[in-house]
Order: structure tokens, then sequence, then C-alpha cells
């Protein structure tokens, strides 16, 4: 069954690896979606009477000094308008950032928007499953939930002296075991573990006969796991450099991170054209607003990628002077614990320990994570409750004076709990 709005040079294109087969991993109802065609997606420009806007244009007129200077910047947008539903420009320049071409790029509304969107498609609500591999991001199983699909867990172990490691062999033996598994979602690095997922790792499965669907990697942490590598040619940590030789992977990517622009919601899905079109004919249509769009634009412009580049580099020194700080309170004997994980994305995982002890305590945690918040205006995450983080917190890495005021005051609650 032919795809909806491919193009026939693609819809006969990479068939590796050749026990995948894309029309039998997405839902029949999908695949012959005829999908919405927009105003925008025929003319962008003219005298536009097409779309029922409103020709008298947006209310947003702040006077000078009121309040809403603000909305001075958006004032002279043509509000009034519905956004560009294709987002070329911006597809463009991010497939130029990763060494790929603009069909093999998607936008959705954060990633947990493609992370909907690729549940959706693929798995038969009642029948089908995902598999994921805790403690991992949330939303996967949220997502799950909503769409009334299946969730697998395969726990992360650890194996070769190293925490938090993707347990191929119990993945291969479960998918082995259960056809109804469509999606595999590896976070890498790992949240909250911070722990990056060799290529070897994700290789095997992507060649694995026994698996039929999607391998979706979640890389919204990659630009924090090694700076230099994975900008101006294919990586070798981060598996966008994987996509023109699978036709099985789709790696999620994200602003919010290490481009700072959490606010505006613009995730991205990189994968070959028949899947990035079948996600294209299922999304909403005109889902990236145009404030977004061109705040991404703006970030993705040659002058912000190299400011992009030095946060992560200041946030990458800051991550390893807080590794430093924690490890001396550690051997203060004050209760805590040496960090876990991989320590590749900009946050730290540090386990609270029970006093003079080395065993976790999810009670003393907690203890500590409240009075941090509650009166100490430093406001951390509690992850005691997922798999393999008893007594957890999740430590995002701040500015140089924030990581100062948060050692302090951890110090300070350490010796009074």
């Amino acid at each position: 069954m032919p795809i909806h709005g491919l193009s026939s040079q693609h819809q006969t294109s990479n068939t590796h690896p050749t026990h995948f087969d894309i029309e039998k991993v997405i839902r029949p109802n999908i695949l012959s979606l005829l999908p919405y065609r927009c105003a925008r997606d025929d003319y962008q420009s003219g005298i536009l009477l097409d779309a029922n806007e409103n020709a008298l244009g947006h209310v947003l007129k702040p006077d000078r000094g009121s309040a809403n200077d603000y909305l001075h910047s958006f004032s002279s947008l043509d509000l009034n308008r519905y956004p560009d539903p294709t987002q070329l420009e911006i597809k463009s320049r991010i497939a130029n950032l990763r060494n790929l071409k603009s069909e093999h790029v998607f936008l959705g509304v954060g990633s947990d928007e493609v992370i909907d969107l690729l549940i959706r498609i693929c798995c038969v609500p009642a029948k089908e499953k995902l598999l994921i591999t805790p403690p991992t991001y949330g939303m996967y199983a949220v997502c799950a939930h909503v769409n009334d699909v299946g969730i697998v867990k395969v726990p992360l172990v650890n194996r070769g002296g190293k925490q938090f490691q993707v347990d191929i062999e119990a993945i291969q033996q479960t998918i082995k075991s259960d056809p109804f598994i469509k999606l595999i979602l590896l976070c890498s690095p790992g949240n909250p573990t911070g722990t990056l997922i060799p290529l070897s790792d994700i290789r095997k499965l992507l060649e694995d006969t026994n698996f039929k669907g999607i391998l979706v990697v979640d890389e919204a942490y990659i630009d924090f796991a090694d700076p230099y590598s994975n900008y101006d040619s294919d990586s070798a940590v981060s598996a966008v450099c994987l996509i023109k030789e699978y036709s099985n992977i789709c790696v999620m990517q994200t602003l919010s991170k290490s481009f700072g622009l959490a606010a505006i919601r613009l995730g991205i899905a990189l994968a070959q054209p028949p899947l990035i079109q079948i996600l294209s004919n299922t999304k909403a249509p005109y889902n990236i607003s145009t404030p977004s769009s061109l705040l991404a634009l703006e970030a993705l412009s040659p002058p912000s990628i190299m400011s992009m580049r030095q946060k992560v580099k200041t946030l990458i020194t800051g991550r390893g002077e807080l590794i430093t700080e924690f490890e001396r309170l550690a051997k203060l004997g004050l209760g805590l614990g040496q960090p876990l994980g991989g320590n590749d994305a900009n946050f730290v995982l540090i386990p609270v320990t029970e006093r003079g002890g080395e065993k976790p305590c999810c009670e003393r945690s907690i203890k500590v994570y409240e009075e941090l918040a509650e009166r100490r205006g430093v406001v951390v995450r509690y992850r005691g409750d997922q798999v393999g983080c008893d007594g957890c917190l999740r430590i995002t890495v701040g500015t140089s004076e924030e990581n100062k005021i948060l050692i302090k005051q951890l110090e300070d609650v350490l010796r009074m709990i």
C-alpha cells in the first residue's frame, strides 16, 4: 500500500534490515489515511481569503511602556494567519546540524507529541504493546496508558562494572516470545540515569530478526554526552548516524535541553522518509505555532548554535564540579552516596543514604528533598520511587552561583536530618 505524500523514490528506498517492513508495523487505518489538507498547504501569500482567518489582524497591540512590553516583539507578526504547516526552513537547519536531509526530519509539539504519535500509528489499542527499560522517562508509560497500549518492562541492569545498562539478552528474549511488541523505547542518555547507550547495543536490536517493529531512541540529552563529535558529522555517540543505514529506527531530539528552549515546545523525530511521511500525515495540521517557529529558526542560526555549544561546555564543567562536591560530601559521612549512572546529561543522580551508612534511605531522601524545596528554596527531583534508584535525588546542573547555593544548603540539611 503506497504511503500518501511519499515520493515514488522513497516508496522503495532503503530496506535494511531486510526483516523490517514498515507496512506491517504501521496500523492499516493509518497507512490508508488521507491526511487533512489545510489551506496553507496550497498557498501562503497573496490576498488570503481561504482559511476563515481574521483579516483585520490580531489584538496584541500594547502601548509603549505598558506592562506588556514583551509583546512588542510579536506585535508585527501575522498572528491572525495560520502558521506554515511544513516548516521546511527549520527542518533544513536541523538536518544540516545533524548531517541528514530535510526529508529525515519531523517536528512535534515537544517530544511528547512525537511519542504519542508513534504509539498511535504503530500500536493497535488493547492488543499491541511497547517495551520500555525502567528507570526511564515517565511519559512513555503515560502515553501508552492514554492509548490503551500494553507496556512490557525490561529493567536496566548493572553490567561490566557499569550501572544502568540495557539488558540486551533479556530484551531479545522478550521480543522473541511476544510478537505484539511494536515499539522499543530507549532513552540515551537515560532519564533519570544519565547513562549513554552504546551504539553496538542499538545495532543488536535493529538487526534482531525477531523484532519487526520500530526502535525509538530518545536523545533529549545527547548534546551533553560529547560536545565535540555530534554537530558537523556523524556522531560517535548519537544514534542519528544509524538512520541512513536502518529503516527501523527513529531518533527523537528536542530544543528544550541544550538549546534552552523548553518553553517553545519543539520536539524532533529523525528517521527515514517513509516513517517521517506517516508522522506528517497523522499530526495536527498546524502543530508548530508561528512564535515557536521563529524562535526555533533563530536558535538554529550559526551564532545561536555557537552559543549553544558554549553553554553545553559550561554545563558540562558545572556537572564535573557538582560531582566533585557530592563526592566530598559523601566522604564526610553525612549520608550521601556516590553519584550513579553515566553522568552524560545535564543532571546528576545521587543517593541519600542512612546517616553514617551506605544503604540508600528513601525516607531520609524525601525529608532532604522537602527541606530543600520548602524551607531553603532549592528544588531538586525525588526519584527514589524509580527502579534501581532507591533514595535518589536527581539534581539538574545550574548556574555556577546556583550550584554553590545547592551544595551549601545540601550540606546543612544533611547535617541536620
